[in-house]
């Protein structure tokens, strides 16, 4: 195999992009990272030797993100996709349902579906086969293609739908193509790729949840978490807390009709999750953010507080449920309870973020019994960095949020306490990760007070190193949040997460030295046609060289 850090030519004039995609690049070296090694002989295929697009299906270029661990272009012909390429699944059901997957994946380009066979003992066509002793890791899977066809190995189900993802990006957005003659050997950096969606600010249908879902699975993030209440509204039916959906549920930000899932609409939003190998973590946000809360359920809140009303709003800060109160916490168990039965991942989110209102202790000693609770259910306890005050028995994960030059007094060093303790960090920080602030300042929509955050930014950072002071293995992963108080519809989504999200599951999938920003941004270029074939409404942004 050939690394990634050996794909791209280096001349006098710098390098250049000509094995994977055929496009030269600006600039000699990335932004954040040294001189690639120069390109290994003969690894590169000439233009001359391809066929025209008179005679053979077209070939893309290699424009692939997340960019696979490793990858070599073994020239000669590649596999033309007909009508009549058979798909044959091998090693059982999980094989097969990735089997069936694939074809409905690529129905809408190809214009046909691909025929699924049994697996029989033919090596032509596309062969998916699931085999637990490939050795290629939970998620990893190996793709080998050539003339005669395409074999896609993975040790797990995970592994194998990762690897049909990257077939999908070996074959042109429209129409029948040629995968090319590749070897790629791939698996994660971290195990834990995020991307996250506030239905709280603004409520988003399960169709649109849905889509979103799909364009994880597409770059090859392995969890959802859905921000399920906040001071605006709260989002999950929960047995025997029917207020909480009625007029907890009943408005948003800037007004409007609000609204939730029933159980039975969050188990089909985890189950559709689930068959695309991602995984939901519920989080309602608590003892702050929790407004909506107190509307239901005014008892919640201290003696003496102020009565509450319906906020549509985006302040923050400002609400509380009462800490000191037996009363809350039987509602936190009783919540819990009831998205631990509903679902089937090892975490759930309890928030602690920006509870304003709270003395230290009162707030640390309320993620600590919260923690707790969560653990009691057989699940994970996830919350917000400041939840490292918890201590000891506080949550599992932690969420890096602050931008690291607006941190709280001590935070930092509170968070490297927590990951001594046994806590793990899901790295996003607002200022890299937060994909609902403004690419600069001519940006519609979004919020800014994180700083703009280009394409360009978001890609060119480092979770490992975000921090001072991380012990090895501290970061266990990343997350791409987006928040919604200024997001109303999917074609919103859509531009705030395009072009971004695909850095953000690079960063989360691709080794740290094999990134390089120069290098990246025509393969996300190349992306662009992808998702004009999927409908997507994504920004065009600056720093990018699109090329329609």
């Amino acid at each position: 195999m050939v690394h990634r850090g050996v794909v791209r030519a280096v001349g006098a004039v710098g390098a250049v992009l000509a094995l994977l995609t055929g496009c030269s690049s600006g600039g000699a070296a990335s932004s954040g990272g040294a001189a690639p090694p120069p390109t290994a002989a003969g690894s590169t295929v000439s233009a001359s030797a391809a066929a025209s697009a008179e005679q053979t299906p077209a070939v893309p270029p290699l424009g692939l993100v997340p960019l696979p661990a490793q990858l070599r272009r073994t020239g000669g012909a590649g596999y033309p996709v007909t009508a009549a390429t058979p798909v044959r699944a091998r090693g059982g059901a999980a094989a097969t349902a990735v089997a069936m997957d694939l074809t409905a994946l690529l129905r809408p380009s190809l214009g046909f579906a691909l025929p699924v066979e049994g697996a029989g003992s033919a090596a032509t066509g596309i062969v998916l086969e699931l085999d637990p002793k490939a050795g290629t890791g939970p998620e990893g899977y190996r793709l080998e293609s050539g003339p005669t066809g395409v074999v896609i190995t993975a040790g797990t189900g995970a592994g194998l739908y990762h690897g049909v993802q990257t077939l999908r990006q070996l074959l042109p957005p429209k129409g029948p193509g040629t995968v090319p003659a590749v070897s790629i050997a791939d698996r994660p950096r971290y195990g834990y790729r995020s991307g996250g969606l506030d239905v709280a600010r603004h409520f988003f249908p399960v169709p649109v949840v849905k889509r979103y879902i799909d364009l994880l699975a597409q770059y090859k993030f392995n969890y959802l978490r859905l921000h399920l209440s906040d001071d605006q509204g709260w989002r999950i039916a929960v047995p025997g807390l029917p207020r909480l959906t009625g007029i907890g549920a009943s408005t948003q930000v800037g007004g409007g009709a609000g609204g939730y899932y029933t159980d039975a609409q969050y188990r089909d939003l985890v189950a559709y999750a689930a068959a695309r190998y991602i995984t939901v973590v519920p989080e309602v946000d608590l003892p702050g953010h929790s407004n909506a809360v107190l509307t239901a359920y005014p008892d919640l809140g201290c003696a003496g507080d102020a009565p509450v009303h319906p906020y549509t709003g985006t302040d923050v800060g400002f609400s509380r449920v009462c800490t000191t109160e037996e009363s809350t916490y039987t509602f936190v168990d009783q919540v819990v309870a009831a998205l631990a039965a509903m679902t089937p991942g090892r975490y759930i989110g309890i928030g602690g973020d920006e509870a304003q209102t709270l003395s230290a202790p009162a707030y640390a000693a309320f993620m600590a019994r919260a923690s707790a609770i969560v653990r009691e259910h057989g699940k994970l306890p996830l919350a917000w960095d400041e939840a490292a005050a918890a201590g000891k028995g506080g949550p599992a994960l932690l969420g890096v949020w602050h931008p690291a030059l607006q941190q709280p007094a001590g935070l930092n060093d509170r968070i490297v306490t927590a990951v001594k303790d046994g806590a793990r960090l899901v790295m996003e920080p607002a200022d890299q990760a937060y994909l609902d602030q403004k690419y600069d300042d001519s940006t519609r929509l979004g919020l800014h007070w994180a700083g703009y955050l280009s394409v360009e930014k978001s890609y060119s950072w480092d979770p490992d190193t975000y921090l001072d002071g991380l012990p090895a293995g501290a970061v266990t992963g990343i997350e791409a949040p987006m928040w919604s108080e200024t997001l109303h519809s999917e074609r919103d989504l859509d531009s705030m997460l395009l072009p971004r999200l695909p850095g953000l599951a690079e960063i989360g999938w691709t080794p740290q030295q094999e990134r390089y920003w120069d290098e990246y941004q025509q393969r996300l270029a190349d992306q662009a046609p992808y998702w004009d074939a999927q409908g997507l409404a994504y920004t065009k942004a600056d720093g990018v060289p699109w090329t329609q």
